[in-house]
C-alpha cells in the first residue's frame, strides 16, 4: 500500500471517457422531465403493491400528509420550497373530500392524490446537471483550493497567484484507484464513502474528478443545500436532494425507485450508506439498507431485462474511508452522540456553522498542514464477493463465480423481497469489514486512543458519562506511561496491516516520540479547545473530553483496548 500511495500522489489520471456528452448522468440531465415520470410512476406502482388495499393506502397517505406538516411546525429549513404549506394543506383538503365519495370514486381520487405526492417528491430529489455549471464549479473549486495551498506553503502575498502546489499535496490518494478507473469502463460503480463531515460531499466530487472518472450522481444531505454557496456546487456536481427529516413511505420509496433506475441506465453512483455523518466518531458499524438495497435491485433488473446472449452490465460496489486528523463538527456530534446513547431515536440534520463557518473552516484547512487521505477499497459485487480487474466476481477460493445465479429461482431469473432483503443484509456486513480493513490510521488517531484509554483504565469503577466528568486536575497523564501505551498500540496496528485488517499512515513510522508529536499537533488542530496537548511539564492533558471521546473512537472496533 505504501508504494501504491506514492505512485498514486503526484499522477495525473486522464479522463477515461473523453467528453462530457459521453458521461452517463448527462444523458440522464438530458432526458430529466421523461426520468422524473418514469420514477414517479413506477414508485407510485410500488407503494401500491405494499399497500394494496384502498384502506391501507388512504391510511398511508394520511400518515404521510400528518408527518409533513408536523416536520414543517417543528424543523423548518430555508431551503425547503416556498410554497410547501399550501401544498400540502391543498393535499390535505384532498383527503378529506374524498371520504365523502363512492367506494369506486375513493379509489380513483386516492390514487390521483398519491401520484400528486410522489411526482412533487420526484422532482424535489432529482439532481439538475449542467455541463457548463459542471465546469464552472470544476476549476473554481480546483483554483481556489490550489491558490490557498499555494499561499501557505509560499508564506508570501505573491504565493496567492502562482500555481507551485496542488490539491494532490494535501489530499493523499491511495488503495485500489487503477482498478476502479478499469472497472468504471467496463460496468457501474456504486461507490460508498463513510461519512464524518459536511466537507465529504465537495472532497469526494473533486476526488472522482482527480481520478479522471465522469461525474456520479450523488445522495448529498439537503441541510447542505441550506448554504447557497454549497446548493450551487451540489447542483452543479451532479447531487441528488436526500431529506433525512422525512421517514413516511411515498418519500422513501420515490428516493430509492430514484437510485435504482439511474443506477440501471448506468449512471455511476454514490452515496453514505451510514446515512448520516457519524455523530460518535467510529467507523460505521451497522448501514442504512433502503439505498444500499437499489443496488441489488438494479442488478437484478438488468438481468431480467438484458436479453439471451447479450453481455449484462455489470454493478460494482467500491468501499472509500475518508480520514481526517479534524472535524470541524465534532463539538456537536459528540454532543448528540452523548445526549442519545442508549436510545434509537432519529436526529434531524442541521449545520449550526452556516455557510461561513464551513468556508471559514475550509480556509483554515487548506492553509495548515493537516492532511486529508482518501482510501479505495478493492471493489466488491452487490453480494459482496470481490472482483478482479475484469470485473469478474470471486469466491472465498479466488474461482470465478456468476453473480445472475444469485437471483435464479427454478432456472429463471424471480423478484424476491425476502431473499434480496437478506443479500442486502450481507452486502452491508461487507462494506463495514471493509471500512475497517482500508481505514488509514493516523498519529493523531493513535494518541487520541491511548490518552482516553488510560484515563478510562485509571478509573474503572466509573462509567463513560462519569469519566467525563471527571475534573481537571485529574486529567494528566505521564509522558513515559503514555509513550509505553502508544508504542504498544503501535505495534498492534503494525500487525494489524499485515494481517490486511487495516492501514495507517506513513507517518506512524519511525522514532514514537515524534509520531506522538505529530498526533499531538494535529489532533483536533482546528478546535478552540484542544482534545489533546502537552502541558509545560511535558505530560499529557486534555482541554475538552468529549472532543478526545470522539476522535478515540476512530479505532473502536480494532481490539486495541487490550494493550493498554
Amino acid at each position: 500500500m505504501e508504494v501504491l500511495e506514492k505512485k498514486n500522489k503526484n499522477k495525473k489520471y486522464e479522463p477515461i471517457l473523453e467528453g462530457i456528452p459521453d458521461w452517463p448522468v448527462y444523458r440522464l440531465s438530458r432526458n430529466r422531465k421523461e426520468f422524473i415520470e418514469e420514477v414517479a410512476n413506477r414508485s407510485a406502482a410500488r407503494i401500491n403493491q405494499l399497500r394494496s388495499t384502498p384502506k391501507q393506502l388512504l391510511d398511508e397517505l394520511e400518515a404521510t400528509i400528518y408527518r409533513e406538516q408536523q416536520r414543517m411546525k417543528r424543523n423548518r429549513w430555508r431551503v425547503d420550497p416556498p410554497d410547501e404549506s399550501k401544498f400540502w394543506s391543498d393535499v390535505k383538503q384532498e383527503l378529506i373530500d374524498i371520504g365523502a365519495v363512492t367506494e369506486e370514486e375513493k379509489q380513483k381520487k386516492s390514487q390521483e392524490l398519491l401520484t400528486k405526492i410522489v411526482h412533487r417528491y420526484a422532482n424535489e430529489i432529482a439532481g439538475n446537471f449542467k455541463p457548463s455549471s459542471y465546469r464552472f464549479a470544476r476549476e473554481m473549486i480546483k483554483f481556489w483550493f490550489a491558490r490557498l495551498l499555494n499561499a501557505s506553503r509560499v508564506k508570501k502575498f505573491g504565493g496567492f497567484f502562482r500555481n507551485q502546489y496542488t490539491l494532490r499535496d494535501k489530499i493523499q490518494i491511495v488503495g485500489k484507484v487503477k482498478q476502479l478507473r478499469n472497472l468504471a469502463r467496463k460496468g457501474t460503480i456504486v461507490m460508498v464513502p463513510t461519512h464524518f463531515s459536511n466537507l465529504d460531499s465537495i472532497l469526494i466530487g473533486w476526488i472522482i474528478h482527480a481520478l479522471g472518472l465522469p461525474a456520479f450522481i450523488y445522495g448529498a444531505g439537503l441541510n447542505l443545500f441550506n448554504m447557497k454557496i454549497f446548493a450551487y456546487f451540489m447542483n452543479s456536481l451532479g447531487a441528488y436532494k436526500v431529506d433525512r427529516r422525512k421517514k413516511n413511505l411515498p418519500y422513501l420509496e420515490t428516493l430509492k425507485m430514484y437510485s435504482s433506475i439511474a443506477i440501471q441506465r448506468g449512471a455511476h453512483s454514490l452515496f453514505f450508506p451510514g446515512g448520516t455523518r457519524s455523530r460518535s466518531g467510529m467507523i460505521e458499524k451497522t448501514l442504512k439498507l433502503g439505498l444500499l438495497s437499489t443496488t441489488i435491485e438494479a442488478q437484478r433488473n438488468i438481468y431480467l431485462n438484458t436479453a439471451e446472449g447479450q453481455p449484462p452490465q455489470k454493478i460494482f460496489v467500491v468501499p472509500v474511508t475518508l480520514n481526517y486528523h479534524f472535524v470541524l463538527e465534532a463539538p456537536e456530534l459528540i454532543d448528540d452522540y452523548l445526549s442519545i446513547k442508549g436510545q434509537d431515536r432519529y436526529l434531524p440534520e442541521e449545520d449550526p456553522h452556516g455557510s461561513w463557518g464551513l468556508l471559514k473552516f475550509m480556509i483554515k484547512f487548506f492553509t495548515k498542514g493537516s492532511n486529508i487521505s482518501v482510501s479505495i477499497g478493492r471493489a466488491l459485487d452487490v453480494m459482496g464477493n470481490y472482483v478482479d480487474e475484469e470485473g469478474n466476481s470471486l469466491d472465498s477460493h479466488d474461482r470465478v463465480i456468476e453473480t445472475r445465479d444469485y437471483f435464479l429461482s427454478n432456472g429463471k431469473i424471480t423478484v424476491d423481497a425476502q431473499r434480496e432483503n437478506e443479500y442486502t443484509r450481507m452486502l452491508s456486513q461487507r462494506i463495514v469489514t471493509e471500512y475497517h480493513r482500508i481505514n488509514r490510521i493516523f498519529a493523531s488517531h493513535l494518541v487520541a486512543f491511548a490518552a482516553f484509554e488510560l484515563w478510562q483504565q485509571k478509573h474503572p469503577k466509573l462509567d463513560l458519562f462519569g469519566l467525563l466528568r471527571l475534573p481537571e486536575e485529574e486529567l494528566e497523564l505521564d509522558y513515559a506511561e503514555f509513550r509505553k501505551t502508544c508504542k504498544r498500540i503501535r505495534k498492534k496496528i503494525y500487525h494489524l496491516k499485515k494481517e490486511g485488517k487495516a492501514n495507517h499512515a506513513t507517518h506512524l513510522k519511525g522514532k514514537i516520540d515524534l509520531v506522538i508529536k505529530h498526533g499531538l499537533d494535529n489532533v483536533g488542530i482546528f478546535h478552540l479547545k484542544r482534545p489533546l496537548l502537552m502541558n509545560k511539564k511535558g505530560n499529557i492533558v486534555t482541554q475538552d473530553l468529549n472532543l478526545l471521546y470522539y476522535y478515540h473512537n476512530r479505532l473502536v472496533g480494532y481490539d486495541l483496548e487490550k494493550f493498554i
